[in-house]
């Protein structure tokens, strides 16, 4: 028998450049984009087996389509909210934990847990912890900082940022500092070697053999570096570094030597000996800003690549094997490149400080 009379499918202008635009998209859904054909060949005069055939879909699903649209137009081509549970957490609930972890303590505690903050709103411990990824909260950790209080703060990081972007021509630009205090520790049982599934494994436990102090100077331009053990960390031991440096780099080159402000580099004797050898210029970093010394950068390689995970049976051993490193890393060493310029770093603590006057903390 015939099939019933069906409404046609009249588009207006709008709705016909809507649809062709959904069905052409690539970032449109594929649901979607089927639904706009669907629609747009009914509105071509084409009948429900016509169009299903042509599409590659079933009856059922051409006329499904067509209905929603003749009932509620563009608006019907997108899916019907599925049902489900309702939401519990409000945004009240939500608005409640963050104020909470951010503006108070539980009780004698100095930090939230998701425990604890379970137990003081209702919730459960997973809708808090979900609630603190989704705004990057985490109560739990906490980070060290300290700003300069150097009233030449400003100055000295121009200096010394200066001379890492624009070295003096005719001159060697070293960052000098003492790696102080590295100790010989030999772990209680052998160190056991990776294996498949299993990472390496030491004792947490050790025993002390004496420490050392290793001197640094890190040249920019090529990344080398000259270094000394001594088993002191006074002005004697530094002046020693100081001559060992003039001896190591041509006469001809003036020297840039970039340090912090230990006491031990500015004693009299040390001055004395600076004024005997015009050629050694000393400029000195903010206090509390040993992130601007990059020798700080090659001591944590060191630290990384050797200390973490060696163990010495005595100091000599210790020293012999840092030695031995260094002298690998010399024959083929990365210069480290500072990129941040003086206005750069100043600017970043400048919102850093307005971030932390503004939390009224």
């Amino acid at each position: 028998m015939p099939s019933p009379k069906v409404d046609p499918v009249v588009l207006s202008d709008e709705e016909r450049s809507v649809l062709a635009g959904w069905s052409r998209r690539r970032k449109t859904s594929q649901a979607l984009a089927l639904r706009s054909r669907i629609v747009l060949r009914c509105a071509d005069g084409g009948t429900i087996g016509e169009v299903a055939e042509a599409v590659g879909v079933s009856r059922n699903m051409v006329s499904k389509w067509r209905s929603r649209f003749l009932a509620e137009r563009l608006d019907g081509l997108s899916d019907e909210p599925r049902p489900g549970r309702p939401r519990t957490i409000t945004d009240d609930d939500i608005e409640q934990v963050i104020t909470k972890t951010l503006e108070s303590t539980p009780g004698e505690d100095t930090h939230w847990s998701t425990r604890s903050m379970a137990s003081a709103t209702g919730m459960s411990q997973s809708a808090v912890s979900r609630i603190w990824r989704a705004f990057g909260l985490k109560p739990h950790a906490i980070e060290t900082w300290k700003l300069s209080t150097d009233p030449l703060f400003v100055d000295k990081v121009r200096d010394v940022v200066g001379l890492y972007m624009s070295p003096p021509e005719n001159a060697l630009v070293l960052a000098v500092d003492e790696k102080s205090q590295m100790q010989a520790i030999d772990r209680t049982a052998p160190i056991l070697p990776v294996m498949p599934t299993t990472p390496a494994r030491m004792t947490h436990d050790y025993v002390r053999h004496g420490t050392t102090s290793l001197f640094a100077a890190l040249d920019l331009s090529s990344g080398s570096v000259i270094a000394q053990h001594y088993r002191r960390h006074r002005h004697q031991e530094f002046l020693r570094f100081l001559k060992l440096i003039d001896a190591a780099v041509p006469k001809d080159l003036d020297l840039h030597l970039v340090l912090d402000n230990y006491a031990t580099h500015k004693t009299p004797k040390v001055k004395e000996w600076l004024i005997r050898h015009p050629r050694f210029h000393l400029h000195f970093t903010p206090t509390s800003s040993s992130w601007l010394n990059l020798v700080e950068r090659w001591f944590a390689e060191l630290t990384n690549r050797k200390l973490r995970r060696s163990a010495h049976r005595s100091v000599t051993e210790l020293e012999a094997d840092v030695r031995a490193w260094i002298n690998t890393w010399n024959e083929d060493p990365k210069p480290f490149v500072w990129t941040k310029t003086a206005d750069q770093i100043l600017d970043t603590l400048a919102a850093y400080c307005q971030r932390i006057t503004d939390s009224r903390h």
